[in-house]
């Protein structure tokens, strides 16, 4: 029994719905409600405002499903949870969608900051992160760390160059498929680094 649910959590699919489901329907909702307006308490609420609302409950479910179906979560799901309960929050609270537009901001230069701290004591905070996921030699991380870091920071200046500059709209469909398009294709052309660095073949023997 223990052996297949072990086997059930580590399937990618199922990570890949609780983490992605929550942003689906964010803009799933956005697009239907986006051009309505709703009373609540004698104060006007428009449809970005709601879909925060409801957007938080909904990450803060699929976090805990992830931590029930693997009995953790990351340094990074932790962080980013957190993040998006203060920014919407104050995104609800001060009925003023410009904090929650600048959650993935503060969450990249988190991130990126972090790495940056990392790389200055000769330290990939990454591999603590990631280190089960893609086996690579000391050399390999502290690269790709070097590498992520620079893109958590650009992230973190084009998130704001986004929405201070487009609509909403623009803004929504960027955080909802710009963002995952270009950490997928990050990781695609880190391939070479990858295949340089890892200590998969070393590991098989012991294994």
């Amino acid at each position: 029994m223990s052996d297949n649910t072990t086997e059930m959590t580590v399937k990618p699919w199922v990570k890949t719905v609780l983490e992605m489901g929550p942003i689906i329907a964010f803009f799933a909702g956005y697009v239907l409600l986006k051009d309505r307006d709703f009373l609540v308490n004698g104060q006007t609420y428009s449809g970005f405002i709601v879909m925060t609302a409801l957007f938080i409950p909904l990450i803060a479910a699929s976090s805990f499903a992830l931590w029930r179906l693997t009995g953790k979560l990351s340094v990074m799901q932790i962080m980013t949870l957190v993040l998006v309960t203060v920014f919407g929050g104050l995104t609800i609270w001060l009925n003023d969608e410009r904090f929650f537009k600048m959650k993935p901001t503060m969450i990249y230069m988190l991130f990126g900051g972090m790495l940056a701290f990392g790389l200055l004591r000769g330290r990939s905070y990454l591999r603590v992160a990631m280190g089960e996921l893609m086996p690579l030699d000391h050399e390999g991380w502290m690269k790709l760390t070097l590498r992520m870091m620079l893109l958590f920071f650009g992230l973190a200046i084009a998130n704001e160059l986004v929405w201070r500059s487009l609509s909403t709209d623009a803004w929504v469909k960027f955080k909802t498929f710009g963002l995952p398009m270009i950490m997928f294709g990050f990781f695609m052309t880190q391939s070479g680094l990858l295949a340089r660095h890892s200590t998969a073949d070393e590991d098989a023997p012991e294994a």
